[in-house]
């Protein structure tokens, strides 16, 4: 098992530079059991009983089949599943092996926070406290900014003999998070003192910070070193950085020249890199250029949920009404499953117009084919609502939230851009307190009010 994959960070930090998305419903051969798993957000039910299950009829079940299980649903941000899987594989005294621990603890700080993460680390076994367990708590420091904690962990790794060239990016994630770019090429210069091997995500920080320091010469002069030392690294991802930085610095005919070489090393079963196309040349502007990969994509089935979204937000991102009513129509009609994304796309954009009927026909048709209750769509209404100083609307969403929240998803409570938004108008078009009014709206409808205050 491959540790840079399953604890660094940087996939996610990945993403968002080069506006790279997974495809969250990519077939598997494991159908059986991950298709019960996977389902359970919809379904209910716990991983406990439905593992139970699946034992008790009588079905195979093997170790690396559940650790492949973990490793997607971590791919897709399960992290409770995941950790559940873990603690039941544990619990039928499943060996581990010393990377497990080192995934158990990553699940144990994205689930219960870095404090549970820490007290995990100390109580495992001498053995299971290797440079598996220490990266994955140095990544947990980086993930949460934790810049004291992350040096003195990375410094008691050193004194360990522990420090890869994953601890260094992460340090260097850690720094351009925190807009310290200028100490970025210092850490790649320790590795290089080190000998230690660049990975192809340690270039791409690299290149990312040195952007941000509109440095774009020294950006080319990477790209041109990355070619000449790690040439086999140089593939479509790379690609998709360099697009996502020319597009930033609004270099537009060199961010298509990368797209172009996107698209040269890209095979029609990489669903992931069409989505990054699809969201890069929106990012350009050319609508042609994306209804274009989206009809390349198309043409190998299966068009997923994560397909159609990934489309539906490149058109709103390039305001193409038309496009995203066809789109979205052209999902209703064929999905097997309807996700809610999806529609938030659809209304955003409905509304972002000021379409208003429109997006209120979307919501209600939705409404009723959907599972749960669309509590963040109706945020997008109180939003809209507030904004154009209609109260009315906003409180009537906000209370039918409050009354599906209870019935259907007890958890949620609004969100703090909405409660701001609220507070914001009571301050500017009212002489009454804002959270006065809101508690009162929380008391009518049962809702605990305790937070707001």
């Amino acid at each position: 098992m491959n540790y840079a994959r399953l604890i660094s960070g940087g996939g996610r930090f990945l993403r968002r530079l080069c506006t790279v998305v997974t495809d969250v419903e990519r077939p598997m051969k494991r159908v059986g059991l991950y298709q019960r798993l996977s389902a359970l957000d919809i379904t209910g039910g716990s991983v406990w009983q439905t593992l139970n299950q699946y034992v008790l009829e009588g079905k195979a079940m093997g170790k690396p089949e559940l650790e492949r299980i973990v490793v997607e649903l971590r791919k897709y941000h399960r992290f409770q599943h995941a950790l559940e899987i873990m603690e039941w594989m544990e619990m039928r005294k499943i060996n581990f092996s010393l990377n497990d621990y080192a995934v158990q603890l990553d699940l144990v700080s994205k689930t219960k926070g870095v404090i549970a993460a820490e007290n995990f680390f100390s109580g495992l076994p001498p053995r299971a406290k290797n440079k598996y367990t220490y990266g994955a708590l140095l990544n947990c420091y980086c993930k949460e900014l934790m810049t004291d904690k992350a040096l003195d962990h990375f410094k008691k790794m050193d004194e360990l003999g522990y420090v890869t060239n994953l601890a260094f990016t992460n340090l260097m994630s850690l720094f351009a998070r925190l807009g310290q770019y200028s100490k970025v090429p210092e850490l790649v210069h320790r590795i290089k003192q080190r000998n230690l091997p660049m990975s192809a995500f340690t270039y791409y920080v690299w290149m990312n910070s040195c952007a941000s320091l509109n440095d774009l010469d020294e950006v080319e002069r990477i790209y041109e070193e990355m070619k000449r030392v790690d040439g086999d690294k140089v593939n479509w991802q790379a690609y998709s950085n360099l697009a996502a930085i020319y597009t930033k610095a609004k270099d537009l005919e060199k961010a298509e020249m990368m797209l172009k070489l996107l698209e040269n090393e890209v095979k029609p079963s990489q669903r992931d890199a069409y989505h990054c196309l699809l969201s890069l040349y929106a990012g350009t502007g050319n609508l042609g250029e994306v209804h274009r990969i989206w009809k390349a994509l198309k043409s190998v089935p299966p068009v997923t949920n994560f397909s159609y979204l990934t489309m539906l937000s490149s058109l709103r991102k390039l305001n193409d009404i038309e496009g995203i009513a066809k789109c979205f129509k052209e999902w209703e009609s064929s999905c097997s499953s309807y996700d809610p994304r999806l529609v938030t796309v659809c209304v955003s954009a409905y509304l972002n117009q000021n379409m208003v009927e429109e997006a209120i026909s979307i919501f209600k048709e939705s409404s009723k084919r959907s599972k749960r209750p669309l509590l963040r769509i109706r945020e997008l209404f109180m939003k809209f609502f507030l904004e154009k100083h209609q109260l009315d609307g906003a409180v009537s969403h906000l209370e039918a939230a409050l009354s599906e929240a209870k019935d259907g998803d007890g958890e949620w409570r609004p969100s703090p851009q909405v409660v701001s938004a609220f507070l914001k108008y009571y301050e500017e078009e009212t002489d009454v307190d804002g959270v006065n009014e809101l508690c009162k709206i929380l008391k009518a409808n049962n809702f605990d009010d305790s937070w707001i205050k």
